[in-house]
């Protein structure tokens, strides 16, 4: 990627292995990052706690976090009263329990708003198509869509201002060429979580989210600092 310095980039960030080495992977970049999270309603909050020291510690322009109530909607074990699936078959192609409806779409559009406000072109999502869960909106074909979809639908996408690039710059990377990246650009690991039903702020070890970053780190011949209660 071209040195950009100074131009302005909102980041997805969630405080998660993922979404932090795409803000290092923008900030190696030259990018000015304007970095959004949300509390969405979701159980495992540490979460937030990771991203806003993270993103304090990373001097970016700005953190925002928005407020959303998609515990109100339900439908996910990330946000409501069902069981975190552990242990899941790796074999399993089923989009799993933790699928939060429509999340990266509410994100994204969310991204998409302060973006025009900043006047800024660039947004930065961390999602993978290569190891995930199944999500559908993980897949290059969502990503295309909806940048076709913001370019169509805001005042910067028609007026000739300049149209928004979703930038996904993990899509087609392992978890282990991920991690290998991020330790490349300084990114401390042990600084973020990725868990989907910590206890006490310590990763579980055997959910979707846990089993992926661990053999991550397995397979870059690594092993991850995060604090886990049991590891797989």
């Amino acid at each position: 990627m071209q040195s950009v310095k100074n131009k302005k980039a909102v980041i997805l960030f969630s405080g998660g292995l993922d979404s932090t080495t795409v803000l290092a992977i923008a900030r190696d970049a030259g990018y000015s990052c304007y970095c959004l999270s949300f509390q969405y309603g979701q159980k495992q909050t540490v979460e937030l706690e990771k991203a806003t020291r993270l993103a304090k510690e990373s001097q970016v322009s700005k953190h925002l976090i928005l407020h959303l109530d998609l515990d109100k909607i339900g439908g996910s074990a990330l946000t409501d009263d069902i069981e975190v699936p552990k242990d899941r078959d790796s074999n399993d192609e089923s989009i799993p329990v933790t699928y939060v409806p429509a999340r990266n779409t509410i994100f994204l559009s969310h991204a998409i708003a302060w973006a025009e406000v900043l006047n800024a072109q660039d947004i930065f999502i961390g999602v993978n198509a290569v190891d995930y869960s199944g999500y559908p909106d993980c897949r290059p074909e969502f990503l295309e869509a909806f940048s076709k979809m913001a370019n169509l639908g805001t005042k910067a996408g028609v007026s000739g201002e300049g149209g928004f690039t979703i930038h996904a710059p993990l899509l087609k990377m392992s978890k282990a060429e991920i991690v290998t990246k991020g330790l490349s650009l300084g990114v401390d690991y042990s600084k973020t979580h990725s868990c989907y039903d910590p206890v006490k702020g310590s990763a579980c070890g055997r959910c979707d989210a846990c089993v992926l970053r661990l053999q991550g780190f397995r397979d870059a011949g690594l092993t991850d600092p995060a604090d886990y209660i049991s590891s797989s």
